[in-house]
């Protein structure tokens, strides 16, 4: 384009010189040269002006067009043209903002999205379709999905667009232990959202609960067929069996009904503490609350241990105080029943170096293992034969879990420390604020 230019003002200014030398050999008129030499100069400065044109357009996107020399039908042109450049850069900016909008809100969403081009390629992607899919959100843009994700089921489900009405429950090598369903959503030219959702806390939630229905059955199963067999046998008894026979199966069968109370106690429990969306904010005095388990306690150690209570200062938190004494005698009741006689068994409460309120029970039983800790306060779970329960003690499995909900309720942590074959801590600490 220089070089076109450059040419058109080499002929023009060879023109102009030699209609000027003809005029001055011929004698041509002295006006005629001059209105020449106008049109000559006119033409010049509308190639000027053209090629600031030029110029302009080979410019970056977004460049301001220049402003024109002078009063001349350039200017209305460069006056057209920046207003048609301020209206396509406010335009562009507005669409920019829609775009950040509309990234901003696809980041918010719970679920994972990806765009994928007619190849099936990453346009884009969202950062919880990255962490679902195990993916990067920069490296892996411009990939095939299928490259990315491997497992035959995806694929087959991919090669037919009639499977796109229904989501793709899967789990990939590259997420091992987490559950996903995968939805195509054609939406134009040829291009498809894919939609990611984590259903990881769902699928275990669901075996959760499958798991408590059987536990349930197993133990109410248990407990009332022993429960019956022992009134058939009084039913079906000889009319020579002795009273102390008949009181045997009596106390036998009471023994298994009163086991089927506490379990569906622990549960309603449980089930009150699930539903309750708040947990009563009253003031409740450890030292009260204290005394009041220690004697529980003491009841049912049947003087079998020494219980004794070990109150660092007076205190109160704000709570639920039957909330409170229910996790608290729970503790206390495990620690009779994992403590042979003769055993220590301590209640005590403390204020932390951090000002939070630390209130616990600990004892001299026969302690946890260390694999079991994290699972202590699932519901019905039996630990190995070291956390077997001392004698003939027998429990729902259910109080740890009452424990644990009613420390999330007031927002606090339950700390447990053990010593297999020495003895076990466990800890309700509560946060600063709780404390009066």
């Amino acid at each position: 384009m220089n070089d076109a230019r450059a040419a058109f003002f080499s002929s023009l200014l060879l023109l102009t010189l030699c209609v000027v030398a003809a005029g001055l050999v011929f004698g041509w008129p002295q006006a005629a040269i001059t209105a020449l030499c106008f049109c000559v100069y006119f033409l010049l400065r509308q190639m000027q002006e053209i090629g600031r044109l030029l110029d302009w357009a080979r410019q970056p996107l977004g460049t301001p067009p220049p402003v024109a020399l002078g009063d001349s039908v350039w200017d209305s042109v460069f006056g057209a043209l920046t207003r048609h450049h301020r209206e396509s850069m406010l335009e562009r900016h507005q669409l920019n903002l829609a775009l950040d909008r509309f990234r901003l809100a696809a980041e918010a969403l719970p679920d994972g999205v990806v765009i994928l081009d007619e190849e099936q390629q990453i346009e884009w992607m969202n950062r919880q379709a990255a962490l679902c899919l195990s993916l990067h959100a920069s490296a892996d843009l411009g990939g095939r999905i299928l490259h990315l994700l491997r497992e035959p089921e995806f694929q087959v489900y991919l090669a037919d667009p009639d499977n796109f009405d229904h989501a793709l429950s899967l789990s990939t090598t590259r997420s091992p232990g987490r559950f996903l369903q995968l939805q195509m959503m054609p939406f134009s030219a040829g291009r498809s959202l894919l939609l990611v959702r984590d259903t990881t806390q769902l699928v275990r939630m669901s075996t959760m609960r499958r798991d408590f229905v059987a536990n349930v059955s197993h133990e109410l199963k248990t407990p009332l067929t022993v429960t019956l067999g022992f009134l058939e046998t009084l039913e079906d008894s000889p009319a020579d069996t002795t009273p102390q026979e008949r009181a045997h199966y009596i106390h036998m069968a009471s023994t298994q009904a009163r086991r089927m109370q506490s379990l569906i106690e622990d549960l309603l429990t449980l089930s009150m503490l699930e539903t309750n969306a708040q947990p009563k904010d009253e003031q409740v005095d450890l030292e009260k609350l204290t005394n009041t388990v220690l004697a529980d306690a003491q009841a049912l150690s049947r003087n079998q241990h020494e219980i004794v209570l070990d109150i660092d200062t007076p205190g109160i938190i704000h709570g639920d105080a039957s909330e409170l004494h229910s996790a608290l005698l729970n503790l206390a009741s495990n620690a009779v029943h994992y403590t042979p006689a003769g055993g220590r068994i301590v209640l005590h409460w403390k204020i932390l170096a951090t000002g939070e309120g630390e209130l616990g029970v600990t004892d001299t039983g026969i302690g946890i293992a260390i694999s079991d800790i994290d699972r202590l306060t699932e519901r019905f779970f039996r630990a190995d034969k070291s956390r077997a329960r001392v004698g003939n003690a027998s429990g729902t499995e259910l109080g740890l879990a009452i424990v644990k909900q009613v420390v999330e309720r007031h927002h606090s942590k339950l700390v447990i420390r053990s010593v297999l074959g020495q003895g076990s801590t466990f800890c309700i600490v509560f946060p600063a604020d709780r404390l009066a």
